[in-house]
């Protein structure tokens, strides 16, 4: 079924049953692409005050300078997967390969400690203390935890294979996508043991996680199309919404009360508004085939979607090649 488009969405949510008028939806549109190195690419996050972009690549980390638009890179990895700015000055850098975390210095570009964790390093996320680092080892099918202070795995917990992005809820609980059983792992991390999972019927290869703290509700991107809204507190599937084909992340800007899903099969980036007792869908821009994840600026509400360029299919349905020298950062700006 051909979903509506951002004007067609646009309208819709511009009334209510009884006639009176809503708040518009935002409206987002992309307003640049900046070039960068080749390389595949995997997530990507800004730091608190949107100074710089960091993207996880195949051999170093991508940096973007906001203001000046001027991309270098960082360090040297195995296939990166996730990359998370720390206090300090600090980055962390799963690499997928060898089965290490890599910590940078942000200042002098140096590496200051490489930390064996499980096989496969996927996702990675910071507790509410931003004291330790979790780190999910997809192939291990366990979670590392990193004492930041000391640079160090100080536990390891069990769950299951194909363990893809990560976050934590108000009672503490880590919810842990699975993307090869289409549910939500749940670990209690004080007790450093895995519970009881939830069930995603309708929710195919689950991969990003965010979490929505004004309504305790969790958001998974599915790969068939949908979005699993989760109620946390009572640990079941609430509600499925339609976005597009080929999501890798969840993007929250709870400042905004707004959930991004950039969604690379399709090329768009689908939009839900948290505001209200339901989840619902706002918006969709295109963007570009292949834009799966991204990070958001806190400040502005600017997204930066890392793509390519790809060539024809592989045969047999593998993915295609990327073109060389088309490696590319979308930015995407409200406009209102």
């Amino acid at each position: 079924m051909r979903r509506p488009s951002l004007l067609v969405l646009l309208a819709a949510a511009a009334a209510t049953p009884s006639g009176l008028a809503a708040t518009p939806a935002p409206i987002y549109a992309v307003t640049q692409s900046i070039a960068g190195p080749d390389g595949s690419w995997d997530y990507a996050r800004t730091d608190d005050d949107g100074t710089f972009v960091y993207v996880a690549r195949s051999n170093a980390v991508t940096v973007l300078e906001v203001a000046t638009g001027k991309v270098t890179s960082l360090g040297s990895v195995q296939r990166g997967h996730a990359v998370v700015p720390l206090s300090g000055g600090k980055l962390l850098v799963t690499s997928g390969t060898d089965g290490t975390v890599r910590l940078y210095d942000l200042r002098s570009g140096a590496e200051t400690a490489s930390i064996a964790v499980g096989k496969k390093p996927d996702a990675a996320i910071l507790d509410p203390q931003k004291a330790h680092a979790y780190v999910m080892n997809a192939d291990s099918g366990t979670v590392s935890v990193i004492d930041l202070a000391t640079s160090k795995v100080t536990r390891t917990i069990p769950v299951k294979p194909a363990l893809e992005y990560a976050a934590f809820g108000a009672d503490g609980t880590l919810f842990v996508n699975n993307e090869e059983v289409d549910q939500i792992e749940t670990v209690d991390v004080a007790r450093g043991v895995a519970g009881k999972a939830i069930a995603l019927p309708g929710c195919k290869a689950p991969t990003g996680l965010g979490y929505d703290s004004a309504h305790d509700r969790l958001i998974a991107s599915c790969a068939n199309g949908k979005a699993a809204i989760v109620d946390a507190r009572r640990r079941q599937l609430s509600a499925l919404v339609d976005i597009g084909a080929g999501p890798d992340a969840v993007i929250m800007d709870e400042a905004r009360g707004l959930a991004f899903i950039p969604c690379g099969k399709d090329g768009v980036l689908d939009i839900l508004s948290l505001k209200g007792v339901r989840v619902e869908a706002v918006g969709v821009v295109t963007t570009e085939v292949g834009a799966r994840t991204g990070a958001l600026d806190p400040k502005t509400g600017a997204l930066y979607l890392p793509t390519a360029k790809f060539g024809a299919a592989a045969a047999g349905g593998g993915r295609p090649a990327m073109v060389p020298g088309s490696f590319h950062i979308l930015v995407v700006k409200p406009a209102r």
